[in-house]
């Protein structure tokens, strides 16, 4: 079992590996716009993710979401991935971090 430490630094690489994953309708990464609800490594081979998308009509979801399969695995091979593409609570502006708004404001 991993210590608390090295659980949080798996977690934030994972996440910031996520940050190369765009949503392309906007140009920003799925981190900034406040899209990753969760993700949770457990410290046993695996890591547990809850997403959303900016809506549910959005036409490039199942792009997305295989990026961030893609990204994951080719970084994490021996890592078992779950993710779950989740609606509750639904996405809106105020979930971006700062520096995603700032970015978008650039833009």
């Amino acid at each position: 079992m991993k210590s608390p430490d090295e659980i949080l630094k798996m977690e934030g690489d994972l996440l910031t590996l996520l940050k190369t994953v765009m949503d392309p309708e906007v140009e920003l990464n799925i981190v900034d716009l406040g899209l990753i609800y969760r993700l949770e490594y457990h410290g046993d081979k695996k890591v547990d993710i809850d997403l959303t998308l900016s809506t549910p009509a959005c036409p490039l979801g199942d792009a997305i979401i295989a990026n961030v399969h893609e990204i994951l695995k080719a970084n994490y091979p021996e890592l078992e991935f779950n993710v779950q593409l989740v609606w509750d609570p639904p996405w809106n502006p105020d979930m971006m971090t700062e520096d995603g708004k700032q970015m978008l404001e650039m833009m």
